[in-house]
């Protein structure tokens, strides 16, 4: 991605959904276009308005933190969204050697996957920043079986959210997952822009998917912590889980993701279920069963 583009985009975007009213400004005359103007963030993040400018071309040579705090206090931004400014910022400053084009790590440890099949109550699985998963406890490959369907490897989420015909009847919140989807790869290329099979995904999807094409266009971005997905399963049907995510300190990129169920709720007794598909479904062919 080119890092000044991306930085004007975002924070032109950031700037066009507030309104003066919600900055506590008055608003005078009618607006060509809808948002704040330059000069008014400019005024609320404490600085001249040809320095916002400059930033908003992409041009973030120099800037301080308490600049940038300043900025994303004037366009209130979130979490999510004030760590990727940052993150902009920080890829944006020059330097003497450009970084390599790296690529995303697809395989785990033995010991990664020792954790995985010892927890036994929950679906769980392993990813990297581009929705790979890249290793799954048994429950976890039976919630994600149409994904594991597909005979490419590891399997993609993102991939199969846009490009699978089956997606939308898998999750049962599929607009919300897609747009999920999107602001979780945005967060990512902005703290690596320089990953190779980030990009190459990104450009996939972009070609293949106007879905995620449209929502790209839109810079939205998510930290991807926790929360409840809903889904179809073909063989038990619908379950409501909750997901947690835990980073694995020794292995920079990668994140266990758990899914469980709430006690005594039907969805919990669905999961019982899912379990005793995947135990009959794993000794009728464990050879086919791989672990991504």
């Amino acid at each position: 991605m080119e890092t000044k583009q991306e930085i004007r985009d975002f924070l032109t975007s950031r700037r066009a959904r507030i309104t003066p009213e919600q900055a506590g400004l008055v608003s005078y005359g009618s607006r060509r276009v809808p948002g704040l103007r330059r000069e008014e963030v400019a005024v609320l993040a404490g600085v001249s308005v040809p320095y916002y400018t400059r930033l908003e071309r992409g041009d973030t040579t120099g800037v301080s933190d308490s600049v940038l705090q300043a900025l994303a206090h004037a366009l209130q931004l979130d979490d999510a969204e004030r760590a990727h400014l940052f993150d902009l910022a920080r890829a944006a400053q020059p330097t003497p050697v450009r970084p390599p084009r790296r690529k995303s790590k697809r395989h785990v440890r033995p010991e990664v996957q020792w954790t995985l099949d010892a927890i036994t109550g929950a679906p769980a699985f392993v990813s990297n920043e581009r929705l790979d998963i890249l290793a799954a406890n048994q429950l976890g490959r039976a919630l994600f079986s149409e994904l594991y369907a597909a005979p490419a490897r590891p399997v993609n989420t993102a991939r199969f959210v846009f490009l699978d015909p089956r997606a939308e009847a898998t999750f049962g919140d599929w607009e919300r997952v897609a747009s999920e989807s999107v602001a979780i790869l945005r967060s990512a290329a902005g703290r690596d822009p320089y990953n190779r099979d980030l990009s190459d995904l990104v450009g996939e999807l972009a070609t293949q998917s106007e879905a995620f094409r449209t929502r790209w266009a839109a810079h939205n971005v998510r930290f991807h912590n926790t929360g409840v997905k809903h889904f179809h399963h073909p063989v038990v049907g619908d379950l409501h889980l909750t997901y947690n995510r835990l980073d694995l300190a020794a292995d920079p990129g990668l994140t266990l993701f758990t899914y469980t169920a709430e006690p005594g709720s039907r969805s919990e007794e669905t999961l019982k279920l899912l379990g005793s598909w995947a135990a009959t479904s794993d000794a009728e062919s464990a050879p086919a069963t791989g672990r991504g």
